[in-house]
């Protein structure tokens, strides 16, 4: 199989980080699932990939609901083929002050970025051990590292996918499949956006006042960093948290 025949996975697939790996794979010539919540954007984005030839599913998912992700992944194995290369990037933020965060908002948090993780990995493995061969990006968060003020449930959730992807890693790393971590600090997407605009997030550009690389990073930023990661050149590289965050966090 050539490298490029490798079909790939992506949650959140139709917008900020996850639109620019899609992108990024599609135009590579890979096979690309793009699995979303968002119906309007899956519509919109895998329309405009396909009109540049690329081969593109698209479907609606609920990364929280198991059953939503194995129906995907049927339709994505009879459609392009074995899995070999997951972004496991689909998930929430939003800004709540520790004391307000109810069980039921904890709860949530955990459902989609961290057991949405869970289930996005666990049900993509058969293909990847009968292959001898896959590539698991999980995206996490700076918050995980540094902690975030009135983000103490998506820092705990992305905390856990870092753990996560550490233990995958040491797990699966003898039968030719690498599990990786990204945790992008502040990135311009829809999600930064809607912060902004709910004053629940700082304008991007005060925030990048603040960042070494003194601006804030993009989903091609984090595309590229995931093209790295999937390719046979990191076959060597597992375990791995790769900050993509201007010199951030540095640690």
């Amino acid at each position: 199989m050539s490298s490029h025949d490798r079909v790939v996975v992506v949650t959140g697939g139709a917008s900020g980080i996850g639109l620019g790996v899609s992108r990024l794979f599609a135009r590579n010539g890979h096979p690309v699932a793009m699995l979303d919540i968002q119906q309007d954007a899956l519509d919109r984005e895998s329309a405009a990939l396909r009109s540049e030839g690329a081969a593109i599913l698209a479907r609606k998912v609920d990364v929280s609901d198991r059953n939503s992700i194995e129906a995907a992944y049927a339709a994505v194995r009879e459609e392009l083929g074995p899995i070999a290369i997951v972004v496991a990037n689909a998930g929430i933020s939003e800004g709540i002050r520790f004391q307000d965060v109810t069980v039921e908002t904890w709860q949530r948090m955990i459902d989609i970025n961290l057991t949405g993780v869970f289930h996005t990995v666990q049900a993509a493995l058969p293909d990847m051990v009968a292959a001898g061969w896959g590539r698991i990006i999980t995206i996490s968060s700076q918050a995980a590292q540094s902690g975030a003020a009135d983000r103490a449930h998506y820092s705990a959730a992305k905390a856990g996918v870092i753990g996560l992807t550490r233990a995958l890693a040491r797990e699966f790393a003898g039968q030719g499949i690498t599990v990786n971590t990204i945790p992008p600090s502040v990135v311009a997407t829809p999600m930064a956006e809607a912060g902004i605009a709910a004053g629940t997030f700082p304008p991007l550009d005060v925030i990048a006042q603040h960042i070494p690389i003194p601006r804030p990073g993009t989903p091609e930023d984090i595309a590229a960093a995931c093209e790295y990661l999937a390719s046979d050149g990191a076959g060597y590289v597992t375990g791995q948290v790769l900050a993509v965050n201007g010199g951030m966090f540095i640690g």
